[in-house]
């Protein structure tokens, strides 16, 4: 079974807006890189499904776009080549290498997460993970805390209806200052 992994930046404050945080440099892009180029596939809402293609779709001809830094190429064709899930009830169709998720959300993604895979099923945004952590399917939680204090945007996972407690599995610092802080579910104690 895949694991069910939600990545995203996030402010000291709580922010989970794109640009919140701090711009991407080199090393960050790296790490998000290498996090797309890990995943057997995406899973995204409309709203960041359509961000996402809008930024970084690969031209049908010609170069990347003028504003990408030869850096940002390498997660621009990760995210470009990786499968992707799309959960909508307003799209009629969806392209990019993606197929549109419908029905029960929970059933939906408990069928993905148990499809063959070496990768985890990645997700990210903020209103859809929200859903998936309120039906307990998220396995790991990956937050990029960027040393700023935004005081504006949406928040991480506003609304929770109950507390999740987890527990560190892993961690890397940035030269910036942010830090990647990776978490998974606390197995309750007896």
């Amino acid at each position: 079974m895949r694991l069910l992994r939600y990545s995203i930046n996030v402010t000291l404050d709580g922010s989970c807006h794109h640009e919140a945080g701090l711009p991407p440099d080199e090393e960050s892009m790296r790490f998000w890189t290498e996090d797309m180029q890990a995943a057997d596939a995406v899973l995204f809402g409309r709203v960041t499904y359509q961000m996402m293609e809008e930024a970084w779709r690969k031209p049908t001809v010609g170069p990347w776009p003028d504003w990408m830094d030869e850096w940002e190429v390498p997660f621009a064709e990760a995210i470009d080549a990786v499968h992707k899930h799309v959960v909508s009830s307003t799209l009629d169709a969806v392209t990019w290498n993606a197929e549109l998720v419908r029905g029960d959300l929970g059933a939906a993604v408990q069928q993905l997460k148990n499809e063959p895979g070496d990768g985890p099923l990645a997700v990210g945004g903020v209103t859809l993970p929200l859903a998936l952590a309120d039906l307990g399917l998220i396995d790991e939680y990956v937050f990029v805390v960027h040393p700023v204090l935004a005081g504006h945007g949406p928040t991480l996972l506003a609304g929770l209806r109950e507390r999740i407690q987890l527990e560190l599995v892993d961690r890397r610092d940035f030269r910036s200052g942010a830090c990647a802080l990776s978490f998974r579910p606390a197995t309750p104690t007896a």
